[in-house]
């Protein structure tokens, strides 16, 4: 048997694309007039998945924290920063004409540092999906400043320096932007993927078929939030994307599955998916309003064409600007 640190996860890959084409969903249901907002909640899958990954791949080869924040900076960054350079460029000329750009907004955009978009006073950076990776380096540099610790000494002081921000947030009035953000339950998440990693690492996840029986109930969950049209809320729907992912790694460990092409590739261009799509939704949503097209014909073609060119820009783009080492998702 292969060491954790060794195996390929195709059901984490599979699991990411997934996640990627459910926020796919969401903004290209937003964009014509269509309900699914548990769409969103692919972003819980996204960064349970990552403390999980975070966890597992230090564990046998652990890198030096100069090491680590050097290779996910290398992962993140590159890619994130051409498509923010895309939408600035589009700002800048017009092509965007609800964005509102100032120098503060877009250098706090680039540095990973939540700040007030000037477009419309939401939390958002310039490129607004990229929300998600301002908490995604937040836990990069936590996560990083812990391997000076020992290893026992790692998961008992991030919990309790993530939970001890919740609750500051949660108990007091914080109007400092940034720390506000970082005071979201929604930090909580890493933690849960860094449990679950410790899990698997000790081998002590549920059988594969109460893992199918997870994985069944956790999607009838999303299902009935989204039915009943019950709000995104981080305490509902992390949970359930906890369940997902120990029912997808349960079903790994004992049945193994294989490598399937087309979700193979899903799972490796989610990123560029998870960065680009709304581009090519605008575009869609745009001239399908224009030209007075059904509805439910211009949700499912921005739906595919925000996947396409999310795998477009994963083959020409982030393939040439990474290291092999950055696109690895081994655990």
């Amino acid at each position: 048997m292969m060491s954790p640190s060794q195996e390929t996860l195709y059901g984490i890959q599979y699991l990411r694309g997934a996640a990627a084409i459910a926020v796919v969903l969401f903004h290209a249901a937003e964009r014509t007039g269509y309900h699914f907002a548990i769409g969103a909640a692919g972003v819980d899958v996204f960064f349970i998945i990552s403390g999980f990954i975070m966890w597992v791949v230090t564990f046998r080869r652990e890198p030096t924290p100069l090491q680590f924040m050097r290779a996910r900076i290398r992962r993140i960054l590159p890619l994130y920063w051409l498509a923010t350079a895309v939408m600035v460029a589009g700002g800048l000329t017009g092509l965007f004409p609800n964005l509102v750009l100032t120098l503060d907004h877009v250098l706090a955009s680039l540095s990973f540092i939540p700040a007030r978009s000037p477009s419309n006073g939401e939390i958002w950076p310039v490129l607004v999906q990229g929300w998600t990776l301002n908490y995604e380096m937040f836990f990069y540099l936590v996560f990083g400043c812990s391997l000076y610790l020992a290893r026992r000494w790692r998961l008992p002081l991030i919990s309790a320096l993530l939970i001890l921000l919740v609750l500051y947030g949660w108990f007091r009035d914080i109007e400092n932007v940034a720390l506000f953000a970082f005071t979201r339950p929604i930090i909580l998440e890493f933690l849960a993927g860094m449990v679950i990693g410790e899990l698997w690492i000790k081998e002590k996840l549920p059988t594969a078929a109460l893992g199918t029986a997870m994985v069944a109930a956790t999607l009838g969950g999303f299902a009935y939030l989204q039915v009943a049209r019950m709000p995104f809320d981080t305490l509902l729907c992390g949970p359930l994307a906890a369940g997902l992912v120990v029912g997808i790694l349960a079903i790994e460990r004992e049945w193994r599955p294989r490598r399937i092409p087309v979700l193979a590739v899903l799972g490796d261009a989610s990123y560029s998916i998870y960065l680009w799509h709304s581009f090519a939704i605008a575009v869609v949503a745009k001239v399908g309003a224009s030209v007075g097209v059904y509805a439910a014909f211009v949700f499912s073609t921005a739906t595919l064409a925000g996947i396409l060119f999310g795998v477009a820009c994963h083959y020409l783009l982030e393939r040439g600007l990474l290291s092999p080492a950055g696109t690895s998702y081994r655990a």
